[in-house]
Order: structure tokens, then sequence, then C-alpha cells
């Protein structure tokens, strides 16, 4: 058994790609479009991961986006992606510096949470061990839902 592809479906193509291209620093490895079926995937990688995403060894985020609008409940969404990052605290901050709000900082030097335009909660994993605490990310209290 080989992990592939966690599919989550969004409701706009150009804000999703903002979020988790230019923002969170995913790239894209290919896009598939369907006339027939109506609707659009787009496969992301982790930057690390582009080269072996491009030979199918690495696991990829798919982006689907139906055509015809649907309004996504709960439900119809995932619980969370997961992401190993270099730096928690420089992560979190370029993100809030895009815009982004950091739903459940990273007071511990290890984990954070924010969310898609799609509300699909995206976990940030700190590589090795947990950095030390430092401010603002000590005192900061959790925003909205994680």
């Amino acid at each position: 058994m080989q992990y592939l592809h966690t599919m989550i479906r969004i409701s706009d193509v150009e804000q999703s790609l903002d979020f988790f291209c230019n923002k969170l620093g995913l790239r894209e490895v290919r896009r598939h479009e369907s006339e027939k079926g109506r609707y659009t995937l787009i496969f992301l990688a982790a930057p690390e991961d582009v080269e072996r995403a491009k030979e199918d060894k690495a696991p990829l985020v798919e982006l689907t986006y139906n055509w015809d609008p649907e309004e996504y409940q709960g439900g119809r969404n995932f619980g969370h992606l997961a992401y190993r990052v270099d730096n928690i605290y420089e992560t979190c901050q370029r993100l809030m510096d895009g815009g982004v709000t950091i739903n459940r900082p990273p007071r511990d030097g290890y984990m954070a949470f924010v969310r898609s335009p799609d509300n699909i909660s995206i976990e940030l994993l700190q590589r090795g061990e947990s950095l030390p605490p430092q401010e603002p990310w000590a005192s900061m209290p959790n925003t909205g839902e994680w």
C-alpha cells in the first residue's frame, strides 16, 4: 500500500491557490480538467517533495474544484492536513504577514494551526525538537476553531 494524496474540495481556485501556494508554500505539480465531469483537479506538493511527486513517489494534496457551485459543510470536508516546517515561528510570521489567522499559535515552539479559505484545518509541526518558547507566540491566545 502507498499513500497517494489527500483530497479537499475548494470553492474558489484562485483564493485557494493563493493560500496553499503563495502563503503556505506548496507547489503545483499537475492539473487535470474534465469537461465531462465538470471539475478541475490541482495536485500540490510540499517544496521538498516536488521532484519525488513528479515521479509519483510523494504524497500530494488534491484540490478538487467542482464547476457547479456547491456550499460545503463540515461533513464534506476533512479533519486537517499536517506539514513539518523548518522554523515554526518564521512560518507563522510569514503566514500572518500574508493575512492568515493563526488559530492555534505555536506557544510550545512545536505546533500551530491555521485554516484555508475553505475552512480546512492545517497543522504545522516544527521539524526536530521544539523551539524555545518566545513572544509574541508564547502568550498569544487561540483564535476561532482549529
